[in-house]
């Protein structure tokens, strides 16, 4: 490079100029070969070097080095190689202007500070997705931690850049940012919060990308799809985005799917309303005709054995229905339900099966159906809990009981043809 100056102050001063104008001039050409050498180097490294490193990376037999080629991650690599070389020969081309180079130098400085870090995080992002695909990470928020890191970066990054632009030492910066941090504690309030609020969900287990859960707060009730450091985002049912911040999951409460998921049932909660009026005692014939029911017929069996046991040793006269012990047409009826959600090859049966009578209500005798299937699957559970209640339904009537409901138009109609009031 001395020599190529040299030569340039030759030919200048061969073709006759002043020697006031040599400098400038011999400037000139000499950023312009410099230019022109750094955009030779700057195509060699992109065009070449770093597709030749690319696919070293591919005939390896590592997958790591696959994600960097595939990504693209060198790419930028080949802006540094320019800057290198406008700092290795800025003090020749600038000797003549001392007061230019401390400022060229920063500002090469600068760029290649920029470019390094823009090279470190797009590393971070493909560790990211790297990590995110494996199944250790698949439900951590790992996109939370590496925002964190990010932030650090460019906020150490701007403290660099400041310290070489202003020459200062970074220690002067960070003590002026321990004076500003009421300030940064505001700005970054919510990140603040977010990240205390990740590592707790982490360290609890309390949410996963892919569980699903319920805020009614926000109208939020779908598959969580992404846990970052300031929001988590949720995919309704009805396809809509739900947007929730991440520190509401520790200071708000909401519910978890992912238990019953794990649990391999779902529970149904559900009730029939019996009309009080069409509640009796079994008569005799009645019972006879219960027996030929299969799934209570030995059940009929036995609890007639007991009652009549139990009305023989009280001396108890059974001509009238209300006199000792008897079944009631609605107590035969829970039992159906028992026996046929035990006989169900859907219905969980070594989880908790109950059919109980609630308090009444205006709608009539609640009767709960409390069980759970064997899926859980949203669509399979619906179609299985609806044929439940289909058969359920109209079983009603051939124990002489009648559902609630509240009158409708027809029911109107015919009270008003029949006269009955």
């Amino acid at each position: 490079m001395e020599f190529l100056e040299s030569w340039v102050s030759v030919l200048l001063t061969e073709l006759g100029l002043s020697n006031q104008f040599t400098p400038g001039i011999r400037l000139l050409i000499l950023l312009t070969g410099l230019i022109l050498v750094s955009a030779l180097f700057f195509y060699i490294t992109k065009r070449f070097v770093i597709q030749s490193i690319y696919k070293i990376f591919k005939k390896s037999s590592m997958h790591w080095d696959d994600v960097l080629a595939d990504h693209r991650v060198f790419d930028r690599t080949s802006h540094v190689v320019p800057a290198i070389i406008l700092r290795l020969f800025s003090p020749i081309i600038f000797k003549d202007f001392e007061t230019l180079l401390p400022i060229v130098n920063k500002l090469t400085d600068v760029y290649i500070i920029i470019v390094g870090v823009i090279i470190v995080i797009s590393i971070l992002k493909v560790t990211e997705l790297s990590l995110e695909k494996t199944k250790l990470f698949a439900d951590k928020p790992v996109a939370g931690y590496f925002q964190l890191i990010r932030i650090i970066l460019y906020i150490s990054v701007g403290i660099l850049v400041l310290s070489i632009l202003l020459g200062k030492s970074p220690i002067y910066f960070l003590s002026a940012f321990g004076a500003l941090s009421a300030i940064l504690l505001l700005v970054f309030k919510d990140t603040i919060l977010g990240f205390v609020a990740s590592v707790q969900m982490s360290a609890n287990d309390m949410i996963r990308v892919g569980d699903w859960v319920e805020m009614p707060k926000f109208n939020a009730d779908g598959d969580v799809i992404a846990i970052n450091l300031n929001t988590v985002k949720i995919r309704n049912w009805d396809k809509t985005v739900t947007t929730v911040p991440t520190y509401y999951f520790i200071t708000d409460s909401f519910k978890n799917w992912r238990g019953m998921q794990e649990s391999g049932g779902r529970r149904i909660k559900r009730s029939l309303f019996v009309n009080v009026k069409t509640v009796k005692f079994v008569d005799p014939e009645t019972r006879e005709r219960f027996k030929k029911y299969q799934l209570i017929t030995n059940y009929i069996t036995k609890r007639q054995e007991e009652i009549e046991k139990h009305n023989i040793a009280n001396q108890i006269d059974t001509s009238e229905l209300i006199n000792g012990r008897r079944m009631t047409n609605l107590g035969v009826f829970r039992r159906y339900i028992e026996a046929y959600l035990l006989n169900h090859k859907q219905i969980h049966s070594k989880m908790t099966l109950l059919v109980r009578q609630l308090p009444i209500e205006d709608h009539g005798i609640p009767i709960e159906i409390y069980c759970f299937t064997k899926t859980t699957a949203w669509a399979e559970y619906e179609e299985i809990q609806s044929d439940l209640f289909d058969h359920l339904l109209a079983a009603a009537s051939f124990f002489d009981l009648e559902i609630f409901q509240s009158p409708g138009g027809s029911d109107i109609r015919y009270l008003a043809q029949h006269n009955i009031k």
